[in-house]
């Protein structure tokens, strides 16, 4: 991994992308959904799908490799950051005593190890909390209804969910180039 690897995609259609688009995974033949809320949900299916893509096929060593030093940022890292990030949502809504980090200060990127129980856990980690979040907050139908400690409306949290997978998606892109040379939207 020390090696510049040679920029590719398996792509043939348009091939600075990562997938055809009729091999995309993200994209849904037709219009685009109804409603505002429909739309902010198509959004961050298809940005979660993204980071999920952005790391198909790596095994531990490359999933964990900071490829821009001195950071910590790696994929697995971010994989490990958003599962936090979707349990920070959740606790901002929910009434009560929040739920604990899942990796402490700062261990969801320095905890990003090479191991495959290290890997499989934060895809678990991650799956778990995001289907935890999209039922807390699938109780507001209403994008400007209040909720939370903050009184933030729900349209809030889903632009600003979409916004931490969007700004990530960017990162993970650049992370999977360094790796394998893997290019794409």
């Amino acid at each position: 991994m020390g090696d510049v690897p040679e920029r590719w995609s398996k792509a043939s259609v348009h091939p600075d992308m990562w997938a055809d688009p009729d091999e995309d995974p993200r994209d849904s033949a037709g219009a685009g959904p109804d409603g505002e809320l429909a739309t902010l949900q198509e959004f961050l299916r298809s940005y979660r799908l993204t980071l999920r893509m952005k790391c198909e096929g790596l095994v531990p060593e490359q999933l964990a490799h900071r490829s821009v030093p001195p950071s910590t940022l790696s994929l697995l890292g971010l994989v490990r950051h958003l599962a936090e990030v979707e349990r920070d949502w959740r606790n901002w809504i929910q009434p009560g005593d929040p739920a604990p980090k899942l990796y402490g200060a700062g261990g969801d990127f320095e905890g990003a190890v090479a191991r495959q129980e290290v890997v499989d856990g934060a895809f678990a980690d991650l799956a778990r909390e995001q289907a935890a979040a999209d039922v807390a907050l699938a109780e507001y139908p209403d994008p400007g209804a209040r909720v939370g400690r903050d009184g933030d409306t729900v349209r809030e949290l889903w632009v600003h969910r979409i916004e931490e997978y969007a700004r990530h998606c960017g990162h993970a892109d650049l992370l999977r180039e360094c790796l394998d040379g893997r290019v794409g939207q």
